[in-house]
């Protein structure tokens, strides 16, 4: 059995407040950035709300040591010792200067990797968290091909070119990088991070890192981390996260002549164009046949940014598991969330054999949630 949500309707029809149509086209924010290849994404959803050549593969210098940062992170041995060897410490490019022998926290290597992009601090985490330089490049493309990273292939822990056209991603990846990072408090609280010092056991001075992040030391009020890139061959790379009302943005840049504006405006056009809504809520749904009316529920709510075009496209579907007795727990159906006809997300249901409380206020508030909607004030519960 299929049941539409009648609260969106209802509003429809008694207010007449909708005039958008099934031929309405699902636009992305209509822009151009200097970079080669960018993409804005929606962090909890996972939506593009601006793609440019986002699939096409791109050398991405530094930008490869979120991965880096990841797998450190993953491994459970931030707060462990690490003896820097004389091949770390060789390392070609930027560099935090640590020394053969030399005794660091893994944590601040990571903090070193992220703030300075120290591809000493990249070699030297490799060897730790992978056993060797082999073991971890292992370690990177199994996450990437977990996380749903298609278009990618890492050869080292840093992002220097190879020989060839041998370490590559594209925008579209490392936003979902980016996206599965930032699910890491560590990762969130180490990308996010101005300042940073560090002991230095080789030197009478400790380590003292400023982040080259400047749209999080300056440029950018909304800004909460990121990771910045160069190499000859890739030019200017950057990723770079944002938050602003509780709506959080992922943003990749590949190759750009000017990188910080082209983030700035793109978060400045997500954030006014786009509003988080909460289309589910948590809890009993009402939308269900009679007989298991307060026994239904969803385990989390599920929001989605949206135009406020969009809003008024909004349909949620039920899809009811006939013929069947449940027992508690048991998974009964879905609520599919379509824009038109778009379908963009769902929800499981799930049958409760304690029967739930519907408040009195619950089709109010829904019909609250649609008005506030169309007028376009946040819904956020």
């Amino acid at each position: 059995m299929r049941i539409r949500k009648i609260v969106l309707l209802i509003m429809i029809a008694v207010l007449c407040v909708s005039s958008y149509g099934a031929s309405y086209t699902y636009a992305e924010i209509n822009t151009d950035v200097s970079a080669y290849s960018a993409v804005l994404m929606e962090q909890d959803s996972g939506r593009v709300l601006y793609g440019k050549k986002l699939h096409e593969k791109r050398r991405i210098a530094s930008i490869t040591k979120i991965m880096t940062a990841v797998l450190a992170v993953e491994s459970g041995k931030l707060d462990e010792m690490v003896t820097i060897s004389d091949t770390a410490v060789r390392t070609e490019g930027s560099s935090i200067y640590l020394a053969p022998g030399q005794k660091i926290k893994l944590r601040d290597l990571v903090y070193g990797l992220m703030l300075r992009s120290g591809n000493d601090a990249a070699q030297a985490i490799a060897e730790t968290v992978g056993g060797s330089i082999e073991g971890f490049v292992y370690m990177m493309n199994e996450k990437a091909a977990e996380i749903g990273m298609l278009n990618t292939q890492f050869i080292n822990p840093h992002g220097l070119d190879g020989k060839g056209f041998e370490h590559y991603s594209t925008a579209y990846d490392m936003a979902i990088l980016a996206r599965y990072a930032m699910q890491h408090e560590d990762y969130r609280e180490i990308a996010g991070t101005k300042f940073h010092k560090a002991p230095n056991t080789e030197q009478s001075w400790d380590y003292a890192w400023k982040n080259k992040n400047k749209l999080l030391t300056g440029l950018y009020e909304f800004s909460t981390g990121g990771k910045t890139g160069f190499t000859k061959q890739a030019g200017r790379t950057l990723v770079s996260t944002a938050s602003k009302e509780k709506e959080n943005l992922i943003c990749v840049t590949i190759t750009a002549g000017d990188d910080w504006n082209d983030h700035i405006s793109l978060f400045n056009k997500g954030f006014d164009q786009y509003d988080l809504v909460k289309l589910i809520k948590k809890g009993p749904v009402g939308e269900v046949p009679k007989e298991l009316k307060g026994h239904v529920y969803t385990k989390d709510a599920y929001k989605y940014p949206l135009t406020t075009e969009e809003q008024g496209e909004v349909d949620i579907r039920y899809e009811i598991e006939e013929g069947k007795e449940f027992k508690n727990g048991d998974k009964v159906g879905l609520a599919s969330i379509y824009i038109g006809e778009k379908k963009v997300g769902e929800k499981a249901l799930f049958y409760s054999s304690s029967k739930l409380k519907l408040q009195a206020s619950y089709w109010l508030d829904g019909i609250k949630e649609v008005f506030s909607m169309m007028v376009g004030e946040e819904v956020d519960g």
